[in-house]
């Protein structure tokens, strides 16, 4: 049988009461040419229980596919989905969120319609999000119809903020992992700022998915709470930054001196085996780290303050 054009890929943990809005969402696309990979991390809510009655109802008329793995946080979740999608295109939907009807059309038909030699240069398509309200998260993309751009120059010259939604090429990503030897969570731009150095997106002003804020009480397979908690990931997620993009530093300086107190910070709330990575690449990096570190100290010791 043909492979799917899209995998839709959800990593959960601890989420049975969520994940059926993402199946209704599923059921109500008009674009049928997908499977749905879930991958557990490692839940011990009846989330098993809950996913193989849906495998076998016959009234899903699209493939299920459910792997249960160890705990190890949506990074290890992730990798393992790239690993195992089926399809060209891969398309990550969280596991308490929706998407409306036509989003798969939609990303279909940007997609197809993009003339062959130029889709060798491009990652995938992306989107906009709306709360459960119906109010746009965050900031549109500059320009009418859609942006041809990378996730560095959207962040950094354009500003644009809020979450967004798309796919990426899954052979893309098999090329970009997320890096396992770093304890707990790892933020997502690691990989899409890596990505963006060699690929270009296609960034269209269409709401495509419904972003629900985290119920009170729900168990999330990031972080929470205690920035020491999630430190080691996020160190690393700024020694990237300062290390990798600095020639981005003209359009958006203040962001990069926050990023180098941010270091210190997150170094500080690492426990001495994992302080790794305190001095960026760049030179320009290193200087904003001396300069920021007290702030850095500062940011830290709030924290301490606020969580011990």
């Amino acid at each position: 049988m043909r492979e799917p054009l899209f995998t839709v890929f959800t990593p959960t943990y601890n989420r049975a009461k969520t994940l059926r809005r993402v199946l209704e969402s599923l059921m109500c696309q008009t674009f049928k040419d997908f499977e749905w990979l879930i991958v557990d991390d490692g839940s011990s809510d009846g989330t098993e229980k809950v996913v193989r009655r849906w495998i076998d109802d016959s009234k899903i008329w699209f493939s299920i596919r459910y792997i249960r793995q160890e705990h190890g946080h949506k990074k290890k979740a992730v990798n393992r989905g790239v690993e195992e999608a089926k399809g060209e295109l891969f398309l990550i939907l969280d596991s308490d969120d929706a998407c409306v009807p036509d989003a798969l059309e939609r990303l279909a038909h940007h997609w197809l319609n993009m003339p062959e030699r130029e889709k060798a240069g491009f990652a995938g398509v992306t989107g906009l999000c709306v709360d459960q309200k119906g109010n746009i998260v965050g900031d549109s993309f500059p320009g009418h119809s859609y942006l041809d751009s990378d996730p560095l120059e959207i962040r950094y010259r354009y500003k644009v903020k809020g979450e967004k939604w798309g796919f990426v090429r899954t052979d893309i990503l098999r090329q970009f992992p997320y890096p396992t030897d770093i304890e707990g969570h790892v933020p997502e731009g690691v990989v899409w700022d890596e990505i963006g150095r060699y690929y270009k997106s296609r960034f269209i002003n269409e709401i495509l998915r419904i972003y629900y804020s985290d119920p009170e009480g729900e168990v999330q397979i990031t972080k929470t709470g205690d920035p020491a908690r999630y430190a080691e990931g996020h160190l690393f997620w700024k020694y990237y930054v300062l290390s990798n993009n600095m020639g981005w530093f003209r359009y958006d300086p203040l962001s990069f001196f926050l990023d180098a107190a941010r270091l210190t910070r997150f170094w500080l709330h690492c426990t001495p085996t994992k302080r790794k990575w305190f001095w960026p690449e760049s030179f320009f990096g290193k200087m904003f780290v001396v300069i920021m570190f007290p702030a850095g100290w500062l940011w830290w010791f709030r924290d301490k303050l606020i969580f011990r």
